[in-house]
C-alpha cells in the first residue's frame, strides 16, 4: 500500500512558542514517532516548515516554504501560532524577506491560507488572539478566524484554543483528518473546536464538583472546597483537562491546587482575569452552572 504523505506548513506569529512546546511533549504518540513515522497505518505528516524544529534557516527555509505552496496548492495544512499582527500593516511580526525587505506574518498567513487545503489555528493567540491581543493590543493582533472573515477566504479552520493547547488535542485532531478527512460543521462547535476535546465544562467534570453543590468553598489556596471564589473560571471554560490530565497523564491544574484560568475561551486573558478573583461580571461569560 502506498504510503500517504500529509504536507504540514507551520507559521509563527506573536506568541512565546510555548504551544510549540506543549506538542514536543507529546507521549503517544512522542515527538520522534509524529515526525518520522505513520501517524496512522499508511499515513505520516511532512513537516516542511516550523521555525523551531527545521534546520535549514535563511532564504532556504523560505524557499522550502514557498515551493510547498506552489506545488502542493489545495493539499497541505497551514498550522497557525501565534497571533497575527495587523497594525501598521502587520509590521510587528515577520518571515523572511523580499527584496531587503520583511515580510509580515500577516501577507504570509493570507498568501498560505489562499492556497491550503484546511488551517489549525493552535493555542489561544491563534485562535482568539490571546495575551497579545490583550488590552490595550497596540499591534492590532488577532485570531486566524478574524484574518480569514476579512480576507473572505473561504478555507475551513479548526480551532485548537489553549495556553498552551494539550497535545493530544493537536495529535487527535491531525489522526481524525488523516483517517476520515476534515472534521465537519458536526464535529466543531460554534467557536470552531473539536467537540470530542471541548465539548463539556471544566465544571461538569471537576472532582471538586461535589464541593460546589455543597457550598463548600476553599478561601485561599492549599483549602479543601471548590475554587470559585479564588477564581476558578471551570464553570465556563470548555475542555477535557480533568478527564485526559497533562504531563502523561499525572496531573492538571486543579489537582495542582490551582484554580481553572479558562485558557481555552475567548475571554482569556482580558475578561478571566484577575485570574485568582472571582469573576464578578457573569453576565459577559453566560456561564452552565448546572
Amino acid at each position: 500500500m502506498e504510503t500517504k504523505r500529509q504536507p504540514v506548513i507551520w507559521l509563527q506569529g506573536a506568541g512565546c512558542t510555548g504551544c510549540s512546546i506543549s506538542i514536543m511533549n507529546s507521549v503517544s504518540p512522542s515527538i520522534e514517532n509524529l515526525l518520522l513515522d505513520e501517524v496512522v497505518p499508511g499515513s505520516f505528516l511532512q513537516l516542511v516548515f516550523h521555525p523551531t524544529l527545521m534546520a535549514a534557516t535563511g532564504e532556504a527555509s523560505i524557499e522550502v516554504m514557498l515551493d510547498t505552496r506552489e506545488k502542493e496548492e489545495g493539499r497541505y495544512i497551514l498550522v497557525m501560532e501565534g497571533g497575527i499582527p495587523t497594525a501598521r500593516g502587520g509590521i510587528f511580526a515577520t518571515v523572511g524577506e523580499k527584496k531587503g525587505e520583511p515580510v509580515t506574518v500577516l501577507s504570509r498567513f493570507i498568501n498560505l491560507a489562499r492556497g491550503s487545503l484546511a488551517i489549525i489555528a493552535l493555542g489561544d493567540c491563534a485562535t482568539f488572539g490571546g495575551i497579545p491581543a490583550g488590552r490595550p493590543n497596540p499591534t492590532g493582533c488577532k485570531g486566524a478566524k478574524d484574518i480569514l472573515e476579512q480576507e473572505k477566504i473561504g478555507v475551513p479552520v479548526i480551532n485548537i484554543p489553549g495556553c498552551p493547547p494539550h497535545p493530544d488535542w493537536f495529535v487527535g485532531t491531525v489522526a481524525h483528518i488523516l483517517l476520515y478527512g476534515l472534521m465537519s460543521a458536526d464535529d466543531l462547535d460554534e467557536l470552531n473546536r473539536p467537540k470530542i476535546f471541548y465539548g463539556q465544562l471544566i465544571h461538569e467534570n471537576c472532582p471538586r464538583r461535589p464541593y460546589f453543590d455543597e457550598g463548600k468553598f476553599a478561601r485561599k489556596l492549599g483549602d479543601e472546597g471548590c475554587l470559585y471564589e479564588l477564581g476558578c473560571k471551570g464553570p465556563f471554560t470548555y475542555a477535557d483537562c480533568p478527564l485526559r490530565h497533562w504531563n502523561g497523564g499525572i496531573n492538571w491544574v486543579i489537582g495542582a491546587g490551582s484554580p481553572c484560568l479558562g485558557c481555552t475561551e475567548p475571554s482569556f486573558p482580558d475578561i478571566t482575569g484577575p485570574f485568582y478573583k472571582k469573576i464578578s461580571h457573569w453576565e459577559k461569560l453566560k456561564p452552565s452552572l448546572k
